[in-house]
């Protein structure tokens, strides 16, 4: 009982202003704004209607106008104690009253300025507090009131106002409340899908990754397990223990390529199980995503450099990823803008750069999509990862958008690609 009793009177949380979530300047005033606006009308008129009204000495009149208006500005952070000095407030006031002879047609057992700021109290209660307290007060409010009435019936009937009227003034703010609740919560929720989409396709990427590097690296294990198994038969003459290390060599390539594949069955899925077992693209199927493209209205000039058709595995299959991934952004976002994709090795052959840029669409289509989540970009981000390089990406003052990558080459790409 003592634990329920101390959950009444405990805050709902801490003692955040009422609006202090929005993101607008003036949303977040406005509540202090308005608590003010009704200490400035209810205490001098609070003052004046005890005394004139009522009959109630003047310096006593004006203390308690001061004790029941000063708790607004404090209803903005902390409703519930707010409301409870208040309602302690206006109750010493009413029993002061009662030592007052009875004024003609006055309301009773509050005075109409004590019911305003009441019922303002009440609501900023409603926003805030949980919906047992909110049971609480109304009852305790209720219960005064039909008590105070009962000692002095003769005096009037503002009890028939009050309890119907705060009864609704606590329901509508409940609903605000939770709808407000409700609104936030599902713009988190939306943050944290957002957030695990993001995720998901990052650890899609790299699984699509690590299936292509199974076939780039099992080629040339498969190469190493073939020339070490033949080695004794193509260099005759060998000795005992060369021919033992070369089979040694085969049984550790053999081995690496059965982890590997191993590995493969825990990263491929059903679905993917049959289409990614095909041949990867790489560079020299850039111009055929290219002319795909330009057939489904997108102008795209091409430019490839000397030296593109030797490139290491992974650098080949990266360069297309980007290009196929920054044509399609093109395709959605910016339909029928033209494009251009280049792809250049430096002169030292150090490094193959990857540049798609767009103008911005020079129609009057709508995008097929006017946002973006920016997954893509996440998966170029990966692929430029793997192979140590760097990403720049962004939109051009002009309008359009810049695809830029810088992918290193190592000493692989001097050798010639495996058939």
């Amino acid at each position: 009982m003592i634990q329920f009793l101390r959950s009444l009177v405990t805050p709902a949380g801490p003692p955040e202003p009422l609006l202090g979530r929005s993101s607008r300047p003036a949303v977040r005033f406005l509540p202090y704004a308005v608590a003010w606006l009704f200490v400035v009308i209810l205490l001098p008129t609070t003052a004046v209607v005890l005394h004139k009204n009522y009959g109630m000495a003047p310096g006593l009149a004006f203390g308690l106008a001061v004790l029941q208006t000063a708790p607004l500005p404090i209803a903005v952070r902390r409703p519930l104690l707010a409301w409870a000095v208040a309602f302690l407030a206006d109750l010493a006031g009413t029993l002061a009253l009662l030592a007052v002879p009875p004024a003609a047609a006055e309301p009773w057992p509050w005075p109409p300025m004590e019911l305003i700021g009441m019922l303002v109290l009440t609501f900023a209660l409603g926003l805030r507090e949980k919906v047992r307290t909110l049971v609480a007060a109304w009852l305790l409010l209720s219960g005064t009131t039909l008590v105070l009435h009962d000692i002095a019936p003769q005096r009037g009937t503002a009890w028939a106002v009050l309890i119907p009227l705060t009864g609704v003034l606590l329901l509508l703010a409940s609903a605000l409340r939770a709808r407000g609740d409700a609104r936030r919560a599902l713009a988190e929720q939306e943050t944290i899908s957002e957030a695990e989409r993001a995720r998901r396709t990052l650890l899609e990427e790299r699984a699509r990754i690590a299936r292509e590097l199974h076939d780039v690296v099992a080629h040339h294990m498969s190469v190493i397990t073939v020339q070490a198994d033949s080695a004794p038969y193509r260099l005759p003459g060998l000795p005992a223990e060369a021919s033992a290390e070369f089979g040694a060599i085969a049984a550790t390539a053999r081995e690496s390529l059965t982890e590997m594949r191993r590995l493969l069955g825990v990263l491929r899925n059903e679905e993917t199980a049959h289409t990614e077992r095909v041949p990867q693209p790489g560079a020299e199927r850039v111009p055929q995503l290219v002319e795909a493209t330009v057939r489904a209205g997108l102008p795209v000039e091409l430019t490839i450099g000397d030296g593109v058709a030797e490139l290491p595995q992974a650098v080949d299959l990266s360069a297309y990823r980007i290009v196929q991934e920054a044509l399609a952004n093109v395709v959605r976002h910016a339909p029928g803008a033209a494009t251009r994709v280049s792809l250049t090795v430096d002169p030292g052959r150090t490094a193959l750069t990857v540049l798609v840029v767009n103008a911005a669409a020079d129609r009057p289509d709508a995008p097929l999509e006017s946002t973006g989540t920016g997954h893509g970009l996440v998966g170029m981000r990966e692929r430029v990862r793997l192979v140590g390089g760097s990403l720049d990406t962004g939109p051009l003052p002009e309008g359009g958008f810049r695809v830029a990558a810088r992918l290193p080459l190592t000493d692989t790409a001097k050798e010639p690609r495996p058939a």
